[in-house]
């Protein structure tokens, strides 16, 4: 995995998987997968244009987060991306852009995570620089448990 720009401009993380486009265009495009290697709910139609909203649950509290989102665009097996993070509630403002792009490699799939618009929400440089430290966690996180979901659903195909 690489580290991105480090004038939190965007963050960028790679992973190969074995695993065919389709197989992967499936895992991170549609909810009832997402919510498996990320959120614990997803909520959304794989669609350009269409809303939704990602849920996280605190484990030892129980309390939850949820964030809206907005399908940009969906390219099978190629490419899935949406908005998220925005700046004012209701999808409205500047939102954080995450885009998957997938290449075919061999027997396998080279996952290309991108996000981006960090710079253009109008944070304050302590607010950015904390927002993209999480980000950039978060996905160390999330990436590899999305090689690892894929791989499961791999084997049980």
């Amino acid at each position: 995995m690489e580290t991105a720009d480090v004038e939190y401009g965007s963050i960028e993380r790679d992973i190969l998987v074995d695993a065919s486009p389709e197989v992967v265009f499936e895992v991170i495009s549609r909810p009832e997968h997402m919510q498996q290697w990320w959120p614990d709910e997803a909520r959304f139609e794989p669609e350009a244009g269409a809303p939704g909203e990602l849920v996280w649950r605190d484990a030892k509290t129980g309390e939850t987060m949820a964030v809206d989102l907005a399908v940009v665009e969906v390219d099978p097996p190629k490419r899935f991306a949406f908005r998220w993070c925005f700046a004012r509630p209701g999808r409205a403002g500047n939102a954080l852009l995450v885009t998957f792009e997938l290449v075919p490699t061999g027997a396998g799939t080279r996952i290309r995570m991108t996000e981006t618009g960090f710079r253009e929400m109008g944070w304050q440089i302590a607010v950015l620089e904390e927002q993209y430290r999480d980000h950039e966690s978060g996905w160390n996180h999330y990436i590899p448990a999305l090689g690892a979901y894929v791989a499961r659903v791999v084997a049980a195909r």
